[in-house]
């Protein structure tokens, strides 16, 4: 055979060689593949794969799991599904549900479900599965399981924060209105009352500021402590705001249980509060409102409790206030006013009222008050004793005031043009006026573009006004009393009325607050307070003005006294700036208790 002939020794081992090499290429590709598909599930941190046999034994646990669960490869190896993570509760449904994927092909939905740590403790992941090997004897079955413990922390987080306070852990206002309303159906079922307590803790600011935010919080815990120690499985306690909490108790009997329920909880104040280190004593104020008599629901009956406790804050330290109708009407009625203020100032329904100050020797009219009056356009008037205040919390107090005293100096310029020169109009001055640092350059810009001086306006101020007032005010008014303006000190007698003020405060005049004024014919004290006022007055150099004088007894003490002005009904009611013009004029005639 020649060597053309002969079959080449290469021919048949060439493919068989090719092939072995694919095979060795691919197989090289399928570790590569699958080694990196296993550090893909070993690198997500909070993804945990698990594979089972058609047995639910495990053959496969990630790292993930083992962060998940618990448990580590070696001791999850070989174990059911049923005995590491589902529990007791889910096991036979897990098991029916794998037989059905297996058997029937029915497959697992993916979603969250709650399953067990190795400690027993519950674990919260999204789960989905997937088959490889499907319809074979040897079917391979993965759970991967995403870890959402943080986001249902998170949400638990969320849903107790806008259920509870942060602090305390009492519920907030929200949930005490739920909690509250369930409670008044079984108090309806049963009935039964209820009583509802506003507890506002007296200067609760004063303890944050002097002590700092953290003994403020130590009190608050320390608080809630107290009230959740005379708090019963059916009552209920919340904290609504800094230094506010609301109490629901109901009572089988409630007119004789309401007396016992207020004084528990004003016992949670007897003992001292540990502050700083030391002990201080706390107090707070409450307010009652009952079920059914003052609100149906636990809206009305918080509002109405907290009426109560706003009543109680202006009576003083610890005091308890049971709701009344009247105070919500008149809670009503001043949030009208309040609203109507600013409307009324731009409608002109304000106007001033004069009342003379006359000579008590002479009778003759020496000064006038300028008193602010309110002609509604809706119905009667309204008292300056009433919508002061309102002006004064409103802030519209200062528009108030610039009003008075422009209007003031409008009179009394058109007076001057007149002819009427000899009598000055005194003005009252708002401590709140006074807050605003330029409020008395106001004053005095006002005198200087009505063309007028300092005879002819003087101001009238309260002594807790100038004991209350800070350096720059009373620099401003011993300006004033320098130029030469009358300062009177209203009211003597009601405020603080230490005599070593006197000697500080820049004023000329005194004025005798009318109760002494009112009492002094019958009444000893009163009278040697009166003389001791007009003499103390008198040897300061001050002049002296008695308010309220209505009548001739009271007329002739104060003569007796020598008291240089008296003002009151004996003499002049306020009146309008017309009838004072022809009062000045001579056309009306004085009352003939000022002759003589």
């Amino acid at each position: 055979m020649s060597e053309a002939t002969k079959p080449s020794s290469t021919d048949g081992s060439a493919p068989q060689e090719a092939d072995q090499d694919a095979v060795a290429l691919v197989r090289r590709q399928y570790l590569e593949s699958e080694q990196r598909f296993r550090s893909l599930l070993e690198s997500l941190p909070k993804v945990a794969v698990q594979g089972y046999d058609r047995d639910r034994r495990v053959i496969y646990w990630n790292e993930g799991s083992t962060r998940l669960y618990g448990y580590t490869a070696e001791e999850a190896q070989g174990q059911l599904l049923e005995d590491l993570i589902i529990p007791a509760f889910m096991r036979d449904g897990v098991i029916q549900a794998h037989r059905a994927w297996i058997e029937k092909g029915v497959a697992i939905s993916a979603g969250e479900l709650e399953l067990k740590h190795k400690t027993g403790e519950p674990v919260s992941v999204y789960s989905q599965h997937l088959m490889l090997n499907e319809h074979t004897d040897s079917p391979l079955l993965f759970c991967v399981d995403v870890d959402l413990s943080g986001q249902k922390r998170a949400h638990r987080e969320l849903e107790f924060a806008t259920r509870f306070d942060r602090l305390t852990h009492l519920p907030n206002r929200q949930t005490f209105e739920v909690d509250l309303d369930g409670l008044l159906d079984s108090c309806r079922r049963l009935g039964h009352g209820l009583v509802t307590i506003y507890v506002d803790i007296d200067h609760f600011v004063e303890i944050n500021d002097a002590l700092g935010y953290d003994q403020g919080d130590r009190l608050l815990v320390e608080l809630t402590r107290r009230l959740r120690e005379c708090q019963r499985a059916t009552d209920l306690v919340s904290r609504v705001s800094s230094d506010e909490f609301v109490l629901a108790f109901p009572c089988a009997q409630l007119a004789t249980d309401v007396r016992r329920v207020a004084r528990r909880v004003q016992n949670v104040f007897r003992q001292p509060f540990v502050l700083d280190g030391r002990e201080r004593q706390v107090t707070a104020c409450l307010g009652v409102a009952l079920f059914p008599e003052n609100g149906d629901s636990s809206r009305e009956l918080i509002r109405n409790a907290d009426v109560a406790k706003n009543r109680a804050k202006l009576a003083g330290r610890g005091t308890l206030r049971f709701f009344q109708q009247k105070l919500h009407d008149e809670l009503v009625r001043q949030h009208h006013l309040s609203a109507r203020l600013e409307e009324a100032l731009d409608n002109g329904e304000f106007s001033l009222h004069y009342q003379p100050q006359v000579s008590a020797a002479s009778g003759r009219i020496e000064n006038l008050e300028a008193l602010i009056r309110w002609e509604t356009s809706e119905g009667p008037a309204i008292s300056p004793a009433e919508f002061i205040p309102l002006a004064e919390r409103s802030g519209l107090i200062h528009r108030l005031g610039d009003w008075v005293i422009e209007e003031a100096c409008r009179q009394q310029a058109e007076w001057r043009a007149k002819g009427f020169l000899h009598h000055r109009i005194d003005i009252n001055i708002s401590g709140r006026q006074l807050v605003r640092l330029d409020a008395l350059k106001r004053f005095e810009d006002s005198l200087q573009r009505h063309g007028l001086g300092p005879r002819d306006i003087g101001i009238e101020l309260t002594e807790n006004i100038l004991i209350e007032a800070d350096e720059t005010v009373l620099e401003d008014l011993r300006r004033l009393y320098h130029r030469g303006i009358r300062i009177a000190l209203d009211d003597f007698g009601t405020g603080y009325s230490s005599l070593s003020y006197l000697k500080h405060f820049p004023v000329t005049a005194l004025k005798i607050d009318r109760s002494f004024i009112h009492d002094a014919p019958m009444q000893p004290k009163d009278r040697a307070i009166m003389e001791g006022a007009i003499l103390i007055g008198h040897r300061l150099g001050l002049e002296v003005v008695a308010e309220g004088v209505e009548n001739a007894e009271q007329l002739s003490l104060l003569r007796d006294m020598h008291c240089d002005l008296v003002q009151g009904f004996f003499f002049f009611r306020p009146m309008p700036a017309q009838e004072i013009e022809r009062l000045l004029s001579g056309f009306v005639a004085g009352h003939g208790g000022v002759s003589g």
